[in-house]
């Protein structure tokens, strides 16, 4: 399959080249670092929650975080690109369990009014900053392939996300022949999608995405739902 006929055709199938071939041999290993300081500042975030909103002790998802993202970064340079994907999807998905199980405890504590104010208020920011991130992750693993595929291509015109610098004419003076996302315009747009709860300028065509993108903003109104819960009742 050649790289060109494998990328995303907007359909809303996420396809990935999980063999490494000749030419990802021979280009240097894309570099994500950013993608990792991520799933660090995730942990950072969930040992910030109390012990009673999270899935098990509060040391577990830590460490089953690292025994996922400690191979995965190893299987990223030495080009195993199959068990690299395995291990990504498995670590988001186990972080998005965590993150959705806590949701739902601080939820469902709320009527009870058995939290303090400011754990409340800590948990729930916590949360809504993890929500960001873990979708941000999600889409930056799976558009167009992923970032392996991504990397491969010439340059980024076919994905899930219709990025502005895809539009630009040929002729503007920030048109780049070469550009393609990378984690930052990825964590950009699940901001803007926690925020406004829809995309702001970067349009949405897989219905991957679009599903992705509606339960991060039901997740995001939640939890901005139980800031404005609190605030109303202590006023």
């Amino acid at each position: 399959m050649s790289i060109e006929s494998a990328s995303d055709d907007c359909t809303g199938r996420v396809p990935f080249d999980l063999e490494p071939n000749h030419q990802s041999r021979q280009l240097p290993v894309e570099p994500r670092w950013l993608a990792t300081v991520n799933i660090l500042a995730l942990i950072g975030l969930y040992l910030a929650l109390p012990e009673r909103l999270t899935l098990g002790p509060t040391w577990l998802m830590p460490v089953v975080t690292f025994s996922l993202l400690i191979p995965a970064i190893i299987s990223h340079r030495r080009r195993q690109i199959r068990l690299n994907v395995v291990l990504g999807i498995t670590l988001l998905l186990v972080i998005t369990a965590a993150e959705v199980w806590s949701l739902s405890i601080l939820i469902a504590g709320l009527p009870s009014k058995r939290q303090p104010p400011f754990e409340l208020l800590r948990s729930a920011a916590a949360l809504w900053v993890s929500n960001i991130l873990v979708f941000a992750s999600w889409y930056w693993r799976l558009d167009a392939g992923g970032p392996h595929k991504r990397y491969l291509r010439a340059s980024h015109t076919a994905g899930a996300f219709l990025f502005p610098q895809m539009t630009l004419p040929p002729d503007s003076k920030l048109f780049r022949r070469d550009w393609k996302p990378d984690f930052i315009d990825y964590l950009f747009l699940a901001f803007n999608t926690s925020t406004a709860f829809s995309p702001t300028d970067v349009p949405v065509l897989s219905r991957w995405a679009k599903l992705l993108m509606m339960i991060q903003s039901a997740i995001s109104l939640s939890t901005i739902a139980i800031l404005a819960a609190r605030a109303i009742n202590i006023l």
